[in-house]
């Protein structure tokens, strides 16, 4: 069967009508959506479409709020702190962007810690936010354990993400969101939909020998990127997002996970800084020289660059939707 077809639009509505239709209020379900269409609309197909079975599943068995009501605390001038009431992120990220701004403006840095959530979707977006802003910005979240520590065999850390957004005068931000390990496991179960082996150094089948077999690996376990540099990567980003804002490391966030396949609770840590007061020279304008450079060498390309001409083409040509996701999402919307 061809996939289906679908407007951007009725992208965003169809996430919101099974949002809400599964235990999400609409200022929950709009904040999910919005998180979900622009998965869609810049091509991050494992970010967008495919999560929502696993949004509602972890919904309907109560592991999630659908009816959160995030708080802000300001710690100390330059760390906020968002209580997210068990929600799902996106609705906390959106209460917690003004204080952090406000921040990062007065003081030249700012922290936001976001403890008591769920993040179940791509870093870049709240990242991107705040570099639209004129910001440079980190993002961190951890995950249940998916992911070898390096000389390992078995699961330890999680996939453990990182964001970084750089501003651009009259263009949209510079931005990686790149996982510790070699392959985000969002990918791997994309492969296995779409009956697809991954590549070499992916991952461990359940015994730790190295397999292509996606099934294998979700099973077993991922490997991180580099070795043991991304399995670094992994454990700085457990401790920023874990014991430095009182949540969870990827290994406890197992503990206590039900295992739905949704996103476990915890936290995130975000980082902003205002270029404009760190004692650089124009250092947006030094920052685009630096990217002329990268790109006139033949074949380079910015980090993120795929992701923005997906951006420009999607609105005229709209979303292809995998027949077997979109039966599944029509099971959904008839639940």
């Amino acid at each position: 069967m061809e996939p289906a077809h679908i407007t951007l639009g009725e992208c965003h509505a169809i996430a919101m009508e099974v949002l809400t239709r599964h235990g999400c209020d609409e200022a929950n379900a709009r904040a999910v959506a919005d998180t979900i269409a622009a998965a869609e609309r810049d091509h991050a197909y494992s970010h967008g479409l495919f999560r929502l079975p696993g949004y509602v599943t972890s919904l309907k068995n109560g592991k999630v709020n659908g009816k959160a009501r995030p708080t802000v605390e300001r710690l100390a001038p330059t760390v906020v702190r968002i209580h997210g009431d068990r929600g799902y992120a996106p609705l906390a990220l959106e209460i917690g962007r003004a204080p952090l701004i406000e921040a990062a403006r007065e003081f030249g840095m700012a922290a936001l810690a976001v403890t008591r959530i769920h993040h179940f979707a791509a870093l870049w977006p709240e990242t991107s936010a705040l570099a639209e802003e004129g910001l440079a910005a980190f993002a961190f979240t951890s995950s249940p354990p998916y992911l070898a520590a390096a000389g390992g065999r078995t699961k330890f850390f999680g996939t453990n993400p990182m964001s970084f957004a750089w501003p651009r005068k009259g263009r949209a931000p510079m931005a990686f969101d790149q996982a510790s390990a070699a392959m985000a496991r969002g990918e791997i179960q994309i492969h296995l939909r779409d009956g697809k082996t991954v590549p070499d150094g992916v991952g461990l089948d359940p015994e730790g020998n190295p397999t292509n077999d996606p099934v294998a690996i979700l099973e077993g376990a991922q490997l991180p990127f580099g070795g043991y540099k991304g399995s670094a990567i992994a454990l700085m980003v457990d401790l920023l997002a874990g014991p430095l804002i009182g949540e969870v490391t990827s290994i406890e966030a197992g503990d206590v996970d039900n295992g739905d396949g949704g996103a476990a609770t915890g936290g995130e840590l975000i980082l902003a800084l205002d270029p404009a007061r760190f004692g650089g020279d124009d250092p947006i304008a030094h920052g685009e020289r630096l990217f002329e450079r990268m790109l006139a060498q033949e074949g380079v390309r910015l980090p993120g660059d795929r992701r923005l001409i997906a951006r420009a083409e999607t609105p005229e040509n709209g979303i292809d939707v995998p027949t077997s996701l979109w039966e599944t999402i029509d099971a959904l919307r008839a639940a």
